[in-house]
């Protein structure tokens, strides 16, 4: 027998954890800064911005970017998560069966003042009923240019939408003086009608009509509409045509500069117009 001490042999738990602690394969780091908010955090933050909103019911993407105004960045998939977890996503509708359309290619062309679209759509008040409202459109930008409300949908109050952009966006209301600039419009009445294409002939501006039954021609009217009556017909309620004409006017102020939109980086329509337009001069 030795006289020397045996080595302490190590509980039989306390080895197998050790070695099952060696043969287990280390799990990577993620890569990436690490994220600077808890869930907690970025989830005030987002129901802020929700609230400070001037819209109503803008989705995970425009939340995201409006963090991003405000100097917080995260990831739009963490906002995603965050919003669905605790039901703060917008209302989506359920997706229609697709149908072959007959209308291709574009309607957004390269730079503004190429392509205006004109519709109109209705407006309600206590005093004065069912009303008219035209709107007139950049599709460049989807900068509203022209917004008007009327009692009747005639020929001649269609026109003034285009008076406003004409105006606006080119200083004067002379003959020739928007050549080059196409209108788009569906097959209406007051847009069919000799007045109206006479007026903008008058103009300069070429006549584009869009094919019958296919929306998507006159794509851009069409979503500002959506837009209105989301963000201002349908959650107010108004006593004259007098009192909706100012609210119609505050709207298109607010919607041409705070107003963001995807296809456009995130950039009111505002921001974009300016884009664009140094990027003109610059070329």
């Amino acid at each position: 027998m030795s006289s020397s001490t045996p080595a302490r042999e190590l509980p039989r738990s306390t080895f197998y954890h050790q070695r099952r602690r060696q043969l287990a394969p280390r799990l990577p780091a993620k890569r990436g800064p690490k994220a600077g908010y808890r869930d907690e955090q970025l989830l005030a933050e987002i129901r802020r911005t929700i609230h400070e909103s001037p819209f109503h019911g803008e989705g995970h993407r425009k939340v995201w970017a409006r963090l991003r105004m405000r100097q917080l960045r995260t990831s739009m998939r963490r906002v995603l998560r965050l919003m669905r977890e605790h039901n703060l996503l917008a209302p989506q509708r359920q997706p229609q069966p697709v149908k072959l359309k007959r209308h291709e290619g574009t309607i957004i062309p390269e730079q503004p003042n190429q392509i205006w679209g004109i519709d109109a759509t209705a407006g309600f008040t206590l005093r004065d009923g069912r009303l008219t409202i035209f709107a007139l459109l950049d599709h460049a930008t989807a900068e509203c240019l022209g917004l008007h409300v009327a009692r009747r949908g005639t020929r001649f109050e269609a026109l003034e939408p285009v008076r406003q952009a004409v105006r606006e966006q080119f200083g004067a209301f002379a003959e020739g003086i928007a050549c080059g600039l196409k209108l788009r419009h569906d097959h209406g009445s007051p847009f069919l009608s000799d007045d109206f294409q006479s007026e903008i002939r008058f103009l300069g501006i070429e006549s584009s009509p869009a094919l019958v039954r296919e929306p998507e021609g006159n794509g851009c009217v069409e979503r500002f509409f959506r837009t209105l009556k989301e963000q201002l017909l349908w959650v107010r309620d108004f006593d004259s045509l007098e009192e909706l004409a100012q609210a119609l006017r505050e709207f298109r102020h607010r919607y041409n500069h705070q107003w963001l939109i995807e296809r456009l980086n995130f950039q009111s329509p505002r921001q974009a117009r300016q884009r664009l337009l140094a990027l003109e001069a610059a070329a």
